[in-house]
């Protein structure tokens, strides 16, 4: 019998299970792409479907009076009954590497309660490493805590991650390593975990970014637009795709990496 009544630690826990779960299913699908085709999309539809499917079988066995973001979700009343908690699911980012054999992909899952996060997880199933952490609280990779790098400045060890067509939109004297794994919120967790000084994301949404969003900043950092404007992902809820670039640092150290990027006319 499920409680109506669950605490933070019940939730987590479930969100942690889940992802598991869900990212040891997807392995079944993982580097079976047609060698013949660069990108299989048939293969990432079965997958993304079927793992879409499995985590609401969970869910609903957990907590059926839980709800899943919808792109067009309607209903945003603040309620204090079970239908508060909106899960966000994204069964598989980084599809291209899913489906050619490359390990970094993973799945995500956040959680809200009356349209503001709470908790949000990204766990990466062939390499193992689950990053996640609370509002409000620490970030971790696994038991690790982690935190944004504390590096006071950019030097040529520094590591910005940004998406396949980075040069085509910018000019840069970056004097670090400048690197694309195929993942933005892989990209947005090594940054979170200081592996990373900064990444940049486009083309994303709500959907893509709840989780990742919540891990950074547990970690200290924080979601810039490239102008240097404030950025709140809310405003995105209405699932329209995000179309100003975003630079992922800590605080001290956005100014720094803006400073080498200049966009191209």
């Amino acid at each position: 019998m499920v409680s109506k009544e669950h605490g933070i630690e019940d939730l987590k826990q479930f969100a942690t299970d889940a992802i598991r779960r869900a990212g040891e299913e997807a392995l079944s699908y993982y580097g079976k792409g047609d060698p013949g085709v660069k990108f299989d999309e048939g293969l990432v539809t079965e997958a993304e479907l079927y793992l879409t499917g499995f985590f609401q079988d969970q869910l609903q066995a957990h907590f059926p009076e839980h709800r899943i973001f919808k792109n067009n979700q309607e209903d945003k009343e603040y309620t204090h009954e079970g239908k508060r908690y909106l899960w966000v699911y994204d069964a598989l980012d980084g599809v291209a590497n899913f489906q050619a054999g490359i390990p970094i992909w993973g799945t995500s899952l956040a959680l809200l309660e009356n349209f503001w996060p709470i908790f949000g997880a990204f766990y990466m199933p062939v390499v193992g490493d689950l990053f996640y952490a609370q509002v409000g609280h620490k970030a971790f990779r696994g038991k690790e805590e982690i935190r944004v790098s504390t590096q006071e400045s950019i030097n040529d060890e520094s590591i910005l991650l940004t998406y396949s067509r980075f040069h085509n939109h910018y000019y840069s004297a970056f004097p670090g390593k400048i690197r694309n794994m195929g993942s933005t919120i892989a990209h947005m967790c090594y940054v979170a975990k200081g592996r990373a000084e900064a990444a940049i994301v486009a083309n994303e949404s709500f959907h893509d970014l709840a989780a990742a969003s919540i891990i950074v900043e547990a970690a200290g950092g924080k979601i810039f637009r490239m102008g240097g404007g404030e950025f709140s992902l809310n405003d995105y809820l209405d699932g329209r795709r995000i179309g100003d670039h975003l630079l992922v640092a800590a605080p001290e150290t956005f100014s720094q990496v803006r400073h080498y990027l200049k966009e191209r006319s």
